[in-house]
């Protein structure tokens, strides 16, 4: 089965022309704004002006939500399960048995969901609109990190798209024998048990393989030089600003509208 359909066409190029540093910020400066409080009105306001930015990457968000529909679903199952057992205060809205909801229950509800699809874009939009190459230069060149620590990473992220093929590959290759093809609940928790392990040591197999090719070839020793320069333009400016735009802007609703939730308070 092809995984084409999980990477969508990005037909805006805006963000793909700015520096991954500067994206990383925008995205830090926004979560941590998120993360100081939990109320409904902070993550309106960063969703909506995230939702506002969709066209920078050249995507509708139905084509987005297609795509990130677990996402979807893991917020709705928080906001209802923190609607449910959250403190009961205010009105009442639903009483039925053992299940009781308040204004207050439901705007915690509200503001979990919200909050989890807010935290959740902007790690989105970075990746993305970000080559791993990049990505890489830029945490070498501009943070000055580790080189062993850069370049393993960007190994890994090349090295992901190949564990979704092997992960197929394997599954064809148990059904051509015969193994986990129908039967019972159990028998097929036991194929997938069984081919997760097998997964997992052509993963250690692999790197094993590709940390001693990188060890020859002198990767994390010494200084070392970069094919490609990563360099900062004035898109990044308006990158980061924009991040600070909307942090300073929810974290500002908030409080005017009286909802700001200190979580350290």
């Amino acid at each position: 089965m092809s995984t084409d359909y999980l990477t969508p066409v990005l037909t805006g190029r805006t963000l793909l022309r700015a520096n991954p540093v500067s994206k990383l910020f925008a995205a830090a400066v926004i979560t941590l704004a998120l993360m100081a409080s939990i109320d409904w009105v902070s993550a309106a306001v960063v969703l909506t002006c995230e939702l506002v930015l969709m066209p920078l990457l050249g995507i509708s968000v139905l084509a987005l939500a297609r795509r990130i529909w677990p996402l979807l679903i893991a917020a709705l199952i928080g906001a209802y399960g923190t609607a449910l057992l959250a403190e009961k205060t205010g009105g009442v809205v639903l009483d039925v048995g053992p299940f009781l909801f308040t204004e207050g229950s439901v705007a915690s509800g509200i503001a979990v969901g919200l909050r989890g699809l807010a935290l959740a874009l902007p790690g989105i939009f970075v990746l993305l609109t970000t080559d791993p190459t990049d990505l890489a230069d830029a945490l070498a060149q501009k943070l000055h990190l580790p080189h062993r620590f850069v370049l393993g990473g960007l190994a890994s992220l090349r090295l992901a798209g190949l564990l979704v093929e092997q992960w197929e590959t394997l599954g064809l290759a148990r059904h051509a024998r015969g193994v986990g093809s129908g039967g019972s609940f159990g028998a097929r928790t036991r194929n997938l048990l069984g081919q997760s392990f097998g997964l997992i040591v052509q993963a250690i197999r692999r790197a094993t393989r590709l940390a001693t090719a990188m060890e020859a070839r002198g990767f994390g020793g010494g200084t070392r030089t970069w094919a490609r320069e990563s360099s900062f333009s004035a898109l990044d400016a308006v990158v980061a600003a924009v991040g600070l735009l909307i942090a300073a802007g929810a974290v500002t609703a908030a409080v005017l509208a009286g909802t700001w939730n200190f979580i350290l308070s």
